[in-house]
């Protein structure tokens, strides 16, 4: 393989790699509540006083959105399995190596956009005052840097 094609595998790894621990960063934000300070988590459980309605329709959100995020963390996955298969068979970025990030890239997406969803739905569960609360702590979560 000339130096050329070497060099860009490697980009395609790196930006690869880069990919993952990105979603790997959002899913602790958002998920599993690992930013710095409170935790989305904590917050609807410790801090925001839910009643027993609110807290049995998060109970049912949470399950739910584990579901979901269950299926595009395995996708993620099966788009990984691709992307080591393409750049066996190529050792380049070719079509199938394009395709396979295209696939991962698609899965990580829409992880992220059910994520926001399953945010919204918790925070309209929420009273005013503990929506208040509850915006205030999902921002810093956002823009904290990760422990």
């Amino acid at each position: 393989m000339n130096r050329s094609r070497i060099s860009l595998a490697v980009t395609v790894l790196l930006a690869f790699a880069a990919g993952i621990a990105g979603v790997r960063v959002g899913h602790a934000f958002l998920v599993n509540g690992q930013a710095r300070g409170a935790s989305v988590h904590d917050i609807i459980h410790e801090q925001l006083d839910l009643n027993p309605a609110q807290q049995k329709q998060i109970d049912k959100l949470e399950a739910d959105f584990a579901v979901r995020r269950n299926q595009l963390e395995l996708e993620m996955r099966m788009a990984n399995v691709e992307l080591a298969n393409a750049i066996r068979e190529e050792h380049g970025y070719g079509p199938k190596v394009t395709a396979a990030v295209d696939h991962f890239h698609r899965a990580m997406g829409e992880l992220q956009k059910e994520t926001l969803s399953h945010v919204f739905a918790m925070r309209a569960v929420l009273t005013p005052d503990q929506a208040e609360t509850f915006d205030k702590t999902v921002v810093e979560a956002l823009i904290a840097e990760p422990r």
